[in-house]
């Protein structure tokens, strides 16, 4: 550990600006509120510096993680060092503003002072009435454990997890506010969601820059041009989804009739300013600070850009605490309220096939990875090298089948039906991760991404082969670990109460989806998987593997076909849905789809496996006839000469 870096972490010259910046942005929050006839109470106040809290620890990490390099050895050079204590006295102050934010929004929940819930007895009672008073608390104990982290870890390795979970820690609040409420708050969520992580990113990013670039850290340049190519992409992202969500919560004639229009148009200008003049800033001071090394053109020039910053943060806590306007706006439906939108009517085939609602977060984030496997292509292409054509179709088809699977009709309809969600299911868990891993991204990154050469600071390169080679991926890749991971999650889900207690929660879809696709990916890398995995297993392993799933998955259709007791029977029943007569004759038909819809799978993976096994046999077989074509078929000759020999002994 460098001696240094504790003192190196004091003279950042950063405390007062940050002091300036929060200030300004709890004084124009409450100014705004006050205009518009909100409540200016103390809960702005302490929203304001948790949210400053929360952008400097998510900032310091990514500079941390990805800014700065390590030493050669793995461990945290000073800069880096430096950050990740920086992140956890940011931590602790957000963990107060999270502890804090409880009682303030319980108060304001119930319309009664904050004073009359300080008793721990009183405030324990009502706390878990409100749903984002329960979020604080969520967020609390993470972001708790976040802080822990930063006072201990040492290594370059362990940032990255941090800086995840600090992204994380964003999300519990983010999706029980305004947006989760009401009609369309599936896409006011997934908005939502891009909207706090691109201004967490872009906003703690500069800070934590700054803090860098006062230091007097190394690698200022390296740090400060990937920095700027993350802020153009946040800012991007910011815009699109402010844009969708405003248009989803907000009709477009109350834009400039009500105090929540007047909000959004003067977050979207603050917005826009800070995109034309960030840009400039960026570009003028990255090519000073590179060419010069000097932090202090860095420091002058995105100073204004902060305290700018810290403006749209006052915007943007006036803009949480004021509801959107209710004038001329038709009431939703039961279930355009519990899902977000409503159904046409029963799922037939056309439906299933061409009513689509397009998933913000699945859709975009498959999208973009099937852009960005054919970018990695034409890369290759261009210099000259071949990859193989199925590996391209298959990563596509992948990318394709989670979209289909999140935003057609059959994503429209998961939430509503036990049936139609156990096809989402089937689809996300063994059809997408089958073709998915035998499209081979990870080898497709290693010839495509540039390597970062020696002595170099390591790049996204050396960062994804460190994660192939980290102890959570030989975890995740254990025959066995995968195994109980990929069964056990069907029993666990559905026959343990979580899928009950996660049919309310848009929040719990997004994350029931995600743990489909991540567990079959976990499941089936090592296979069928073209990549390297960690733990590599030989033919018949595979095949082994492969089969210990047949009975588990081949069971629980069987269990759900033969089941008096209707999972999730209380969220159905209230939906009132017309074509749904019999909430357990669909789920016999869910339970018949997920035995059914295994045997594809089955047959696709069985196909791979035996291509790759006489693939590799062939390779075999062509590396021997190599080496015998090298030394003249030594081994061959000693096999005959010792045959000859025994020969001779025997007579």
């Amino acid at each position: 550990m460098p001696t240094d870096a504790p003192s190196r972490t004091r003279r950042t010259g950063l405390i007062p600006l940050l002091i300036v910046g929060t200030t300004i942005a709890a004084v124009v929050a409450a100014a705004l509120l006050v205009v518009t006839g909100g409540d200016a109470s103390g809960l702005i106040v302490v929203r304001v510096l948790t949210e400053a809290a929360a952008v400097v620890t998510v900032g310091s990490l990514l500079l941390a993680a990805f800014l700065v390099p390590p030493q050669g050895s793995g461990t945290l050079a000073a800069d880096g060092y430096a950050a990740v204590r920086t992140a956890g006295w940011a931590a602790l102050v957000w963990t107060l503003g999270a502890v804090l934010s409880v009682p303030f929004t319980v108060a304001d929940a119930l319309g009664q002072p904050v004073t009359a819930l300080l008793e721990p007895s009183v405030l324990f009672q009502v706390a878990g009435l409100v749903e984002q008073s329960k979020a604080w608390m969520f967020t609390a104990v993470i972001v708790a454990l976040l802080a822990l982290g930063c006072r201990l870890v040492l290594s370059w390795g362990w940032t990255v997890p941090l800086f995840f979970l600090s992204v994380f820690a964003l999300m519990p609040v983010a999706v029980t506010g305004h947006s989760s409420g009401g009609g369309s708050h599936d896409v006011a969520t997934n908005s939502l969601l891009y909207h706090l992580i691109g201004a967490a990113l872009w906003v703690g990013g500069l800070i934590a820059l700054l803090a860098h670039g006062r230091r007097g850290g190394d690698h200022l340049g390296l740090a400060t041009s990937r920095f700027s190519r993350l802020a153009l992409v946040c800012w991007l992202v910011m815009a699109v989804s402010g844009v969708i969500n405003a248009w989803v919560r907000l009709p477009l004639s109350q834009l400039f009739g009500s105090e929540y229009g007047l909000l959004v148009l003067g977050k979207t200008l603050a917005l826009v300013v800070l995109g034309v003049v960030g840009y400039f800033q960026r570009e003028k001071s990255v090519k000073e600070v590179v060419a010069t090394g000097s932090g202090r053109a860095l420091v002058r020039l995105a100073g204004v850009e902060v305290l700018l910053m810290f403006l749209t943060l006052g915007l943007a806590a006036a803009l949480s605490r004021t509801p959107p306007p209710m004038e001329g706006r038709v009431l939703p439906s039961t279930v355009e309220l519990r899902i977000g939108y409503d159904l046409a009517g029963a799922p037939t085939l056309s439906r299933l096939l061409f009513d689509w609602r397009f998933d913000l977060i699945f859709g975009a984030i498959f999208i973009a990875l099937g852009v960005l496997y054919l970018l990695g292509v034409r890369r290759l292409r261009k210099r000259g090298d071949a990859w193989p054509v199925g590996r391209t179709v298959a990563w596509v088809a992948g990318c394709l089948t989670v979209v289909f699977a999140t935003s057609s009709g059959v994503g429209r309809y998961a939430p509503a039906m036990f049936s139609i969600h156990m096809e989402a299911h089937m689809l996300l868990s063994m059809l997408a991760p089958i073709l998915l891993v035998l499209g081979g991204p990870v080898t497709l990154a290693m010839r495509a991404l540039p390597t970062a050469g020696r002595g170099n600071p390591p790049g996204p390169r050396e960062w994804l082969l460190a994660f192939v080679h980290s102890p959570v991926a030989k975890v995740l890749t254990n025959p066995f670990v995968a195994l109980a991971l990929f069964v056990g999650s069907f029993y666990g889900l559905y026959f343990s109460g979580l899928f009950d207690g996660a049919l309310d929660y848009h929040w719990a879809h997004l994350a029931m989806n995600a743990h489909f696709i991540l567990v079959g990916y976990v499941f089936y890398w090592p296979v069928i998987g073209i990549d390297p995995a960690p733990n590599r297993l030989p033919p018949l392993g595979r095949l082994g593997l492969l089969f210990a799933s047949i009975p588990f998955h081949a069971f629980f259709g069987i269990v759900l076909m033969s089941s008096q007791t209707v999972i999730g029977d209380n969220f159905y029943r209230s939906l009132g849905l017309p074509w749904v007569t019999s909430q357990l004759e669909d789920q016999r038909l869910g339970g018949g789809i997920a035995w059914a819809a295994g045997e594809l799978p089955l047959i696709v993976v069985m196909v791979a496996l035996l291509v790759q096994w006489a693939r590799s046999d062939s390779r075999d077989a062509r590396r021997a006839d190599r080496r015998a074509d090298a030394d003249g078929d030594a081994d061959l000759a000693a096999y005959n000469a010792m045959l000859r020999k025994m020969s001779g002994k025997d007579s």
